[in-house]
């Protein structure tokens, strides 16, 4: 019996010996065998083709006041101080061009460049001598295509009743137009008293646009005339024209030192046309810029449409207006 007892205690030892070797062979195993390493998914291949980051935010225009319009539902597309009134320099040409066309004046009829032509002149360049003989149809090519001052000033001083009652013509028309915030003292835009603000002159370009002789004119790339002996060219001053990217229908620019450069016209953008004013840009080029810029916008659709601009202001709203020290020599 105690025999017995003996070999089951042994067996029980042996048994409990072999577990606990079976345990330490595993922990040793288990620390022995080397960690798995995380799986990761190797990036996906860039394409070698570019992609343009979109934006919804406006576009970085320099000009110190514009209004941009889709024409065909008068909805505000951009806008900054589009109702303070400014000088606004040769775009007045074509002002003085739509009152000419409204008095029903022959564009054949030849008028000669007197020294009262360039008594606003004070130093901006012209190339119509005193004595220079041209038709009304020339000089109206000229005033609005070269922003010649002496052509628009012959144009203004030709009118029936004479230079004041030309003026006064202006003056009604832009009342007729409902450009309430718009003065006008001379037909070439020299003089900082002729002002408007942007929702006035686009109301200004979409009646120019209506006429087919301004819409010529002014979009012309060259012109030549007779002067004396010699055929002169006229080149355009807004050279957007002469790129073939753009589908300008109306153009006009404009330059004095209280003006700064301005630019305003009339372009086809998503088969929309679309009203541009562009007042006091910096530098020589910001104005062009400033159009590459808005018309690459519209055509990506980054732009919310606004209510139409309201035409009309109360009669206490007073006029703002950009002061400026004198006439400035340009018209460009």
């Amino acid at each position: 019996m105690r025999s017995m007892q003996r070999g089951l205690a042994a067996l029980t030892l042996t048994v409990c010996g072999l577990f606990m070797v079976g345990g330490v062979l595993q922990a040793a195993t288990s620390a022995a065998a080397p960690a798995k390493k995380a799986v990761t998914k190797a990036p996906a291949k860039k394409s070698g083709r570019a992609t343009a980051k979109r934006t919804s935010g406006k576009p970085d225009v320099k000009s110190a006041s514009l209004l941009v319009i889709n024409e065909d539902d008068s909805s505000i597309l951009l806008s900054k101080n589009a109702d303070v009134a400014a000088p606004i320099a040769s775009i007045t040409k074509l002002m003085t061009a739509l009152v000419v066309l409204d008095e029903k004046q022959s564009l054949d009829e030849e008028l000669t460049v007197t020294k009262e032509d360039r008594s606003l002149d004070r130093g901006a360049a012209s190339r119509l001598a005193v004595g220079t003989t041209l038709s009304r149809g020339d000089l109206m090519h000229l005033a609005l295509m070269s922003s010649e001052n002496r052509a628009a000033h012959a144009l203004g001083r030709n009118y029936p009743g004479g230079l004041d009652t030309f003026i006064a013509a202006m003056n009604a028309k832009a009342r007729a137009l409902g450009m309430t915030q718009s003065h006008f003292s001379d037909p070439t835009g020299l003089s900082n008293e002729n002002v408007a603000s942007p929702a006035d002159l686009s109301k200004l370009v979409m009646a120019a646009s209506r006429n087919s002789t301004i819409r010529s004119y002014s979009t012309d790339t060259e012109h030549e005339v007779t002067i004396g002996k010699h055929r002169v060219e006229f080149r355009n001053t807004n050279n957007l024209v002469r790129n073939k990217d753009w589908d300008i229908v109306i153009s006009k620019t404009g330059y004095t030192e209280a003006a700064g450069r301005c630019l305003v016209m009339k372009t086809v953008v998503n088969d929309h046309p679309v009203v541009i004013v562009l007042l006091n840009s910096f530098g020589k080029y910001t104005r062009v810029a400033d159009a590459a810029r808005i018309r690459r916008w519209i055509e990506t659709g980054h732009f919310q449409q606004q209510p139409a601009v309201r035409a009309a202001m109360t009669e206490s709203s007073q006029i703002k207006v950009a002061q400026g020290a004198g006439p400035a020599a340009s018209g460009s």
